[in-house]
């Protein structure tokens, strides 16, 4: 009992140390768009970031609860040895999370945990361990449907934003004023996101109590959730600053009334999946927005490439994970076999965690000879709303204009009598 307690305290400590990579992973989700705009301070921007994370992760629990109690059938999985399972399937999460935050890549954390999970899962105990069903359903096909669905929405809300701003005197029109709708709709970003990611950590410590038999329910304990909720606002305000900048300038230029679009697009999405228990990426819900954004405004381009290196992390991000979590399950179950239950499960388990520092440790180091900070992400010069529009043609004088005109000459017309 004391070897199988040891191992879930070190499951939930890799548990909360993959919170905190997905906090700094998943910041630019809310934040870049404002903060490639100029709404926000990028300091300023994560702060805020990091509160409404934390206050989200408290909102709901129904995302836990797919992941506690639907995606693996605990009943086919011997408690002695799932709970170092669920550490081998932790080790590829945040092996994949920290190698695409090194390139600067926004993949799913949360695809990466469920791909961890299954590799294990399966090199563990079999295949039929994993529902299927509820994968498919849950994960899968929100996984394909949000982007697009989210896409679609801020292409749309776009081209209305532009539609009912539109001027035509050649002049900045106002819409930066879109720029105070953004600090409202990232911060509605930033609270989806707590009430999303924060509780696939939670499901994933619930997960691990159960197996051992200190927890009969899905449902987290208060504990679980103020340690995940904490963690992963910690992880968000240290900003992670490379993806930042791939998801702020990296797909197109965005400007205030695009921006908000995308955010309010990504927002609704996110909280929707949320109220049905979908466990969906809020990366790829963010790219999705951004995406849309980008083909909504008249006279912007996408860069089609960098569509294109994302794309092929998200197709990526589920084997990948699940290929590492399944080398680590294989470690684990070997030296079961070899030093027998308990023991063997124990030296696999700490094997894995130095294995693990090793690798973090690597991509860390790696990372600082060309670092990013908020002071080189982006800049954040926006240029005037006005000029986002381009128009082929001379645009026709406004009533103002006109009035102007006539005024000056008939006093013009005066002058010379």
């Amino acid at each position: 009992m004391e070897t199988a307690a040891l191992i879930v305290v070190l499951v939930i400590a890799l548990a909360l140390f993959f919170d905190f990579t997905n906090g700094f992973h998943d910041t630019a989700n809310a934040m870049a768009t404002p903060i490639a705009t100029g709404a926000l301070k990028p300091k300023v921007a994560v702060l805020l970031a990091a509160i409404l994370n934390l206050v989200g992760a408290f909102l709901s629990t129904e995302v836990a609860k797919t992941i506690s109690g639907g995606m693996i059938r605990e009943d086919q999985l011997s408690p002695s040895i799932f709970p170092a399972i669920i550490f081998a399937g932790l080790i590829g999460a945040i092996t994949w999370n920290m190698l695409t935050w090194l390139l600067g890549l926004p993949s799913s954390s949360s695809h990466a945990l469920f791909g961890g999970l299954i590799g294990a899962t399966i090199v563990g105990a079999s295949v039929s361990a994993i529902n299927v069903g509820v994968v498919l359903s849950k994960v899968v096909l929100p996984a394909l449907i949000a982007p697009l669905t989210a896409g679609i929405i801020a292409f749309a809300a776009t081209k209305i934003a532009y539609a009912v701003t539109r001027r035509y005197d050649n002049k900045p029109d106002g819409r930066d004023g879109f720029r105070w709708g953004q600090i409202f709709t990232s911060s509605l970003v930033a609270l989806a996101h707590g009430t999303n990611d924060a509780q696939k950590t939670m499901g994933v410590i619930t997960l691990a109590l159960i197996t051992v038999g200190w927890q009969t329910q899905s449902e987290p304990e208060l504990w679980v959730i103020f340690a995940c909720a904490f963690t992963i606002a910690l992880g968000t305000y240290m900003g992670g600053w490379r993806i930042i900048r791939t998801l702020g300038k990296g797909l197109t230029d965005v400007k205030p009334a695009q921006g908000f679009s995308a955010e309010a697009s990504t927002a609704s999405t996110i909280l929707a999946s949320s109220a049905l228990g979908f466990a969906l990426s809020t990366t790829q819900v963010a790219s999705g927005s951004v995406i849309g954004s980008g083909l909504g405004r008249r006279g912007s381009s996408v860069r089609w490439r960098t569509v294109g290196r994302i794309t092929v992390g998200w197709v990526l991000t589920l084997p990948a994970a699940g290929i590492v979590g399944a080398l680590a399950a294989l470690l684990i179950v070997g030296l079961e076999n070899l030093f027998g239950e308990g023991p063997g499960e124990l030296i696999g388990v700490i094997i894995g965690a130095v294995v693990a520092v090793a690798v973090v440790l690597a991509i860390f180091l790696r990372s600082r000879r060309n670092e990013v900070t908020a002071a080189n992400a982006m800049s954040s010069e926006v240029a005037d709303s006005g000029a986002a529009v381009d128009l082929t043609e001379e645009p026709p004088p406004t009533r103002r204009q006109q009035r102007v005109a006539q005024s000056a000459a008939a006093s013009d017309e005066e002058g010379t009598r």
